[in-house]
């Protein structure tokens, strides 16, 4: 089997644009989700992403098992997996990967070995007004051989990439008009069901 390491990883521009949204309607928590794809060759393309949660929960086992289930069951229908899991920390400037982090990646690498890990990295967020770039605002992090979690450096080649080169001008425009009150978690839809989780108007 060939490991993480030999994989590049490619998101497309609406599972991408809908993690950080859900990162910026929960300012002040830290926010997870998965992402959804297949192996499409030598690249995981991730193809589609769904918003956990936003609260204490989001290291509780109970919950995370019925929502990666549910998630699983609607997905596999269209031969998708969970190939990855996101997270974003609580505050602006923390980028270390913590224990919950790893731990929810881990249980993902279980069934998906080419898992990815992708943390957000706020400095880059901020940046993207000023520095037009086209590189995704987050950190991908691959498991490896002796089993722990490392970044992929970013001077090294560029195994993350956003499929839409344009992504970041959508995303900016979004953020301008405050689209991250729209998207819908999963904790969102365990308090109040009639909430689509699949936030399936969310780009229409």
């Amino acid at each position: 089997m060939t490991n993480a390491g030999d994989y590049t990883y490619v998101i497309h521009q609406n599972a991408y644009i809908k993690l950080v949204l859900h990162a910026l309607n929960h300012k002040t928590s830290a926010v997870n989700g998965v992402l959804l794809g297949r192996i499409s060759g030598e690249a995981v393309e991730i193809t589609d992403s769904v918003p956990l949660f936003h609260s204490s929960q989001i290291g509780l086992l109970p919950p995370l098992e019925i929502a990666l289930i549910t998630i699983e069951e609607y997905y596999s229908s269209q031969g998708l997996s969970i190939v990855g899991y996101f997270h974003a920390n609580e505050l602006f400037d923390d980028l270390e990967l913590g224990t919950v982090a790893r731990n929810i990646a881990d249980h993902v690498y279980r069934y998906f070995p080419q898992a990815a890990l992708l943390l957000l990295d706020n400095r880059k967020l901020g940046a993207l007004r000023n520095k037009k770039d086209a590189a995704p605002v987050m950190q991908l992090y691959t498991r490896d051989s002796s089993k722990s979690w490392k970044q992929v450096e970013s001077n090294g080649p560029n195994r993350l990439t956003i499929k839409e080169p344009s992504a970041n001008i959508v995303l900016l425009d979004f953020i301008s008009s405050e689209k991250w009150n729209d998207v819908v978690d999963f904790d969102d839809h365990l308090d109040d069901i009639s909430k689509d989780w699949l936030n399936s108007g969310l780009f229409k």
